[in-house]
């Protein structure tokens, strides 16, 4: 999997919005102005939200990724040549996450996912 592969799962989302806000070469995709994934621009990772830090802490011990730099602890940062399956399903788990914390009126103006 690459960069390209994970912009192309991201762009797919409703609502989903590119951006490099820090220069550098970063991958930010937002939804409703909020991050859902981010992959970074000199390591080979892209950082998603999962529900909770407990989650966190259990997909990084299992090695399926690692402590996300410069996020909340609810965040991981899974190595971009992981399973496409894996990578699809946390991207979107993510999305979904971040999704539904926007604001009623936000989320309707979005398309179903």
């Amino acid at each position: 999997m690459s960069r390209d592969t994970v912009n192309r799962i991201c762009a797919a989302f409703p609502g989903a919005e590119w951006s490099d806000p820090w220069g550098g070469g970063h991958d930010c995709w937002k939804v409703g102005a909020r991050i859902f994934a981010l992959t970074a621009a000199i390591r080979p990772t892209v950082a998603v939200k999962t529900d909770s830090i407990e989650t966190a802490e259990m997909l990084i011990e299992a090695g399926i990724g690692q402590k996300a730099d410069y996020m909340h602890r609810s965040w991981i940062a899974l190595p971009l040549d992981a399973d496409e399956a894996e990578l699809r399903h946390r991207i979107t788990a993510s999305y979904r996450i971040i999704r539904n914390s926007l604001p009623k009126k936000v989320q309707a103006g979005l398309a179903t996912l």
